[in-house]
């Protein structure tokens, strides 16, 4: 939004401060927010929280993922290798309220598995998108509102391995670790400084949520 310090807000302030640069923006098109941060810091908890909040539409940058066949699992999470531009356009379609025809990503096959249609938002929603790359460069400029999510190692792995001990992503603990030290966190380490450069709200989430 601009070139100003992000707001920084605890986890319990998010969801307002998010909905209060949406209301301050001047354009009558649909609001598109976006939601990053290291893997399990909280991103789709409160990006699932500003929907319900303000009637909108959740949407994922992991459906955009490349299928992991062929690339070394170092090279899984490059933004390079996801379908940003896809991503990008469905935005825009979004925008202007339409439904969209997106894909949809199996954390099971690691691989697009098919598509499904998302859409129109309803009036006075927003499309909120979170994921590890939803403010790259591809990406931001379609954004209205930037949010990044910070939590520390320690609480974001306690998070990953419940959600592996739930069964939810079918990986097991150990795999899941291993993508957290040698791909999520590398990766994403790359990347964070130009994410937090555009960002407009820094959300503190040390927490358990």
């Amino acid at each position: 939004m601009s070139e100003r310090a992000p707001i920084r807000v605890g986890w319990d302030e998010s969801v307002e401060a998010v909905l209060g640069l949406v209301r301050a923006r001047e354009t009558s098109d649909i609001p598109v927010v976006g939601v990053t941060g290291r893997v399990s810091a909280g991103k789709s908890t409160l990006a699932r929280r500003i929907a319900e909040a303000c009637g909108g539409l959740m949407h994922t940058t992991d459906d955009y993922l490349p299928d992991y066949e062929g690339l070394p699992i170092e090279d899984v999470d490059l933004p390079e290798h996801s379908h940003l531009d896809e991503l990008a356009s469905h935005l825009e379609a979004l925008r202007r309220g339409e439904a969209v025809e997106v894909p949809e990503w199996s954390f099971h096959a690691h691989a697009r598995v098919g598509s499904r249609t998302i859409g129109p938002v309803d009036p006075g929603g927003a499309v909120v998108l979170e994921g590890i790359h939803s403010l790259h460069e591809t990406v931001a400029g379609h954004l209205d509102v930037r949010v990044f999510v910070e939590a520390g190692p320690g609480v974001r792995w306690a998070r990953r391995a419940a959600i592996e001990e739930s069964g939810e992503r079918g990986w097991g603990v150990e795999k899941a670790r291993d993508h957290f030290d040698r791909v999520a966190e590398p990766t994403f380490a790359r990347y964070e400084e130009a994410y937090l450069a555009v960002a407009d709200v820094v959300v503190e989430n040390h927490g358990g949520d």
